[in-house]
């Protein structure tokens, strides 16, 4: 059984854990995980349909197969940097909850640690506004996709009237600007276009971009929430300086008074 002492310690350290920053780190991680996983399996999918089906010339796509393997490569990037980042910012809460839970003990904020504090307010902003500009981004081939599926869903239906109507159904990828007017066939009619929809990749591709632009979410609202967190222990830690402050100044005048009733009584005493 464990004493009152590894009790109280124990009480002490998840006093110490900043609960906060560690829900925000793992909504980071989850998001950052599931866009950067799905997103580059989602891109590699992409390609190949576009290859298979829409652009058979390698010269026609041959610039958008290099626009989409640097974007694999900026996820490997965005994935290495938010892992680094997630962890600065969970030692960071931890630094600031115990600067605010030891305002009374020998643990003294720093300048230089209430200006790393509001860097990171601002970098995390920063970053914020971007991952919002990401998240519509991840939107884009979300919607691609939907209305090549509601296309399919249109030729699968029923109401449609005979073979004839069916092959005047088309999608038309050139319009979106992702592949050049004259890459052949550059559009897909009727039956095929029902079995592209059928395929793996399609299948595979439209919700992994779906799970994509829902991880680029949370990241957001996972930097919102450390936005939140950061802006309040900066303000905690500003207080936490002037209590500081305003604790030596006092000591410093009590010192100065009881140094001041020595010498009184010193002098009382050599006169009697």
């Amino acid at each position: 059984p464990l004493g009152p002492g590894c009790f109280e310690c124990c009480i002490k350290c998840l006093g110490g854990v900043p609960y906060a920053s560690l829900v925000a780190t793992i909504l980071c991680f989850s998001g950052v995980a599931l866009f950067c996983g799905c997103g580059h399996v989602a891109l590699a999918g992409t390609v190949a349909i576009l290859e298979q089906h829409f652009s058979t010339n390698t010269s026609d796509h041959a610039l958008l197969s290099e626009v989409i393997q640097l974007m694999q490569y900026v996820i490997y990037g965005i994935a290495s940097f938010f892992f680094l980042y997630g962890i600065i910012l969970l030692a960071e809460g931890f630094y600031t909850t115990s600067a605010v839970k030891e305002l009374h003990g020998e643990f003294k904020t720093t300048a230089c640690g209430r200006c790393i504090s509001g860097m990171f307010v601002f970098l995390t902003y920063v970053l914020g506004v971007a991952w919002l500009g990401v998240f519509g981004f991840s939107a884009v081939p979300v919607f691609m996709f939907y209305n090549m599926w509601s296309t399919c869903e249109v030729i699968k239906s029923p109401q449609t009237n005979g073979t004839a109507g069916v092959e005047q159904i088309c999608v038309d990828v050139r319009q979106y600007g992702i592949i050049p007017w004259n890459a052949f066939p550059g559009k897909i009619c009727g039956s095929a276009l029902e079995n592209i929809c059928n395929t793996n990749e399609f299948y595979m591709s439209y919700h992994l971009f779906i799970v994509a632009c829902a991880g680029a979410g949370a990241t957001v609202i996972a930097l919102i929430h450390f936005l939140m967190i950061l802006s309040s222990n900066w303000a905690y830690l500003k207080d936490a300086s002037k209590m500081q402050a305003y604790q030596d100044i006092k000591a410093k005048e009590e010192q100065e008074l009881q140094d001041i009733q020595s010498r009184s009584k010193e002098q009382l005493n050599s006169y009697t």
